[in-house]
C-alpha cells in the first residue's frame, strides 16, 4: 500500500498492516528549505518547494498544504501580525468594537487563496496519486473567536442570540473553505478549531452541535473524508466530536490517547495525534522521539484499525529533522525501531527554577502557563483576557507569562505542576484549566484575592 492507499483504508475504517503516518509540517517545511515562515506562506514557489521536501524527507502517508489558521480572518479584517519563526497571529479583530454579522463571502481571488489553490493543485500533479493531501481551515469558533476578539467569551453567556448569529456566519465561511479544498482535489478536509478546547461540554452542545454536523454532512457527500482537530485538552468533548460526524480526530498531548480511544472506537471514529510537539520533538533527541513514539503506539494498543500517528499539533519550526526522522522510523519500521529503544531511558530536561514566595507577595500575581501565545489560538486568547484584566487593574496586579517552548518554562511548569496547557494561576494557585475565562470573572477572582 502507499501512503494514499493507507490512509485511505484507515479513513473507511479497514484494517491496515500499521496506523498512518502524518507529519504537521506547517511552517516547518520552511526550515527544510531554508526558507522563514513569512517566506514560505506568502510565496507559492517556497511553499510547493518545501513540501516537496517534507514528501522526500519523511515519507509521508498524508500531507498538510499549510496549517495557518489565520488565512480566513486576514481576508475578513483581521489584523495580522507576521514572524520568522511562528504562522501569522491574529492581532486586531474588526468586530470588537461592534456587534455588526459580517456579510462578506470568501471568494477564490481573495487574499492568500490563490496561493493555496495553486499549491494544491502543484502537489495534487506532483505527488497526489502517492499520499493524501490534507486542506486545513479555521474553525467556525476559532474564526468567530479571531473576528469578535476576547468579547465573545462574555457573550457566551450574556449575549447567546448574537454568538448564534456569528458561528451561522463564520459556518458558511468554514464550508466555503471546505468547498474549496474539494474543487481542487484534496482528499482529507480539517476544521482546525483550538480554541473549542476552552468551552463547556454545554457551550459545546449549544452553539456547535449543528454547524459541525453540517459540515462534516457536507464533505461526506462531496465524497471526501475529513477530520475534526482541537488543540488544548479536548477530553471533556470527545464524545461530541465524535457525535458530530467526522471520519476521524485529532488531538495533542493535553489528551489521554488511550482514554479517548475507547470512546472513538465505541464510534468507529479515527483518532490521531498525541506526539508532544516541545518536550520531545523540539527539545528532545532523536532518540527521545522513536522512544515516545514507540510508546504512544503501544498506549495505543491495536494499531490496524482508526489510529494515525502525528504531532499533536503544527510542528515548531526549529524541530530537528532527525526527530521528525526519527518517529517516522517507529511508524513505519516498528518492530526495529522498539528494538532499538528497548532500553533507552528519556531524556531529563528539567533546569532549575525558583517558584515565586507566594505567601509574601505584596500584590496579586497572575501566572499564564502557555504552550505559545504566537502559536496557539487559546493561549493567545487567555493571555488576552489575563491583559485586559491588568488593564482594568492597572499597577494593583502582575501579570507574567511562562512559554511551553523553553526549557525554563517548561521546568517552572514542570514544578508547578500544572496539568493542562493553557492555564492561569492567581497567587500560586490554579483558577482555569485549559478554559478561557471572561473577562468578569477573572475580575472578580482578581478583586477576591485584593
Amino acid at each position: 500500500m502507499n501512503g494514499k492507499e493507507m490512509i485511505t483504508g484507515i479513513l473507511g475504517h479497514e484494517t491496515v498492516p500499521r496506523p498512518g503516518w502524518i507529519p504537521f509540517a506547517g511552517i516547518h517545511a520552511g526550515k527544510l528549505k531554508g526558507y522563514n515562515a513569512t517566506e514560505v506562506y506568502s510565496n507559492s514557489d517556497k511553499l510547493f518547494e518545501s513540501l516537496m521536501e517534507v514528501n522526500k524527507v519523511y515519507n509521508p502517508d498524508g500531507q498538510v498544504l499549510l496549517f495557518d489558521l489565520q488565512l480566513e480572518a486576514e481576508i475578513l479584517g483581521c489584523q495580522i501580525a507576521w514572524t520568522v519563526n511562528n504562522p501569522p497571529c491574529v492581532t486586531g479583530s474588526p468586530l470588537e468594537e461592534t456587534d455588526e454579522i459580517p456579510t462578506r463571502m470568501l471568494t477564490k481571488e481573495d487574499g492568500r487563496l490563490p496561493m493555496v489553490i495553486d499549491v494544491a493543485r502543484r502537489m495534487k500533479k506532483a505527488v497526489g496519486d502517492k499520499i493524501a493531501l490534507y486542506g486545513l481551515l479555521c474553525g467556525p469558533f476559532t474564526l468567530a473567536t479571531h473576528l469578535r476578539g476576547t468579547k465573545f467569551f462574555r457573550q457566551l453567556k450574556k449575549d447567546p442570540d448574537y454568538v448564534e448569529k456569528l458561528l451561522v456566519y463564520t459556518t458558511e465561511i468554514a464550508l466555503s473553505m471546505c468547498q474549496l479544498y474539494i474543487d481542487e482535489g484534496v482528499d482529507v478536509i480539517v476544521p482546525v478549531d483550538p480554541v473549542v478546547s476552552q468551552i463547556s461540554v454545554d457551550h459545546f452542545d449549544r452553539y456547535l452541535a449543528k454547524p459541525y454536523k453540517r459540515i462534516f454532512d457536507h464533505i461526506r457527500t462531496q465524497k471526501a473524508f475529513s477530520s475534526f482537530f482541537v488543540c488544548g485538552n479536548a477530553t471533556h468533548i470527545i464524545e461530541l466530536m465524535c457525535r458530530s460526524g467526522p471520519d476521524s480526530i485529532s488531538i495533542d498531548e493535553n489528551v489521554d490517547i488511550s482514554g479517548a480511544k475507547q470512546i472513538t472506537d465505541r464510534y468507529n471514529v479515527v483518532i490521531g495525534g498525541n506526539i508532544p510537539l516541545t518536550t520531545i520533538m523540539l527539545f528532545g533527541t532523536q532518540m527521545d522521539n522513536m522512544k515516545a513514539t514507540i510508546d504512544l503506539i503501544d498506549r495505543l494498543g491495536d494499531c490496524t484499525k482508526n489510529v494515525i500517528i502525528a504531532p499533536g499539533c503544527d510542528m515548531p519550526y526549529a524541530t530537528p529533522i532527525e526527530n521528525t526522522i526519527a518517529a517516522s522510523h517507529a511508524v513505519l519500521q516498528t518492530a526495529k525501531a522498539r528494538e532499538m529503544v528497548a532500553n533507552y531511558e528519556m531524556s531529563d530536561l528539567d533546569v532549575d527554577v525558583e517558584l515565586p514566595d507566594y505567601a509574601s507577595l505584596k500584590k496579586p500575581l497572575v501566572e499564564a502557563f502557555l504552550l505559545d501565545p504566537l502559536a496557539c489560538a487559546a493561549c493567545t486568547y487567555m493571555l488576552a483576557v489575563a491583559m485586559e484584566a491588568q488593564a482594568h487593574f492597572g499597577d494593583k496586579v502582575e501579570v507574567v507569562e511562562y512559554r511551553y517552548n523553553n526549557l525554563k518554562d517548561i521546568s517552572r511548569t514542570k514544578k508547578m505542576a500544572v496539568k493542562q496547557l493553557p492555564s492561569l494561576y492567581i497567587n500560586g494557585q490554579l483558577k482555569y484549566s485549559s478554559l478561557i475565562p471572561n473577562l468578569d470573572d477573572l475580575i472578580k477572582e482578581i478583586e477576591e484575592v485584593i
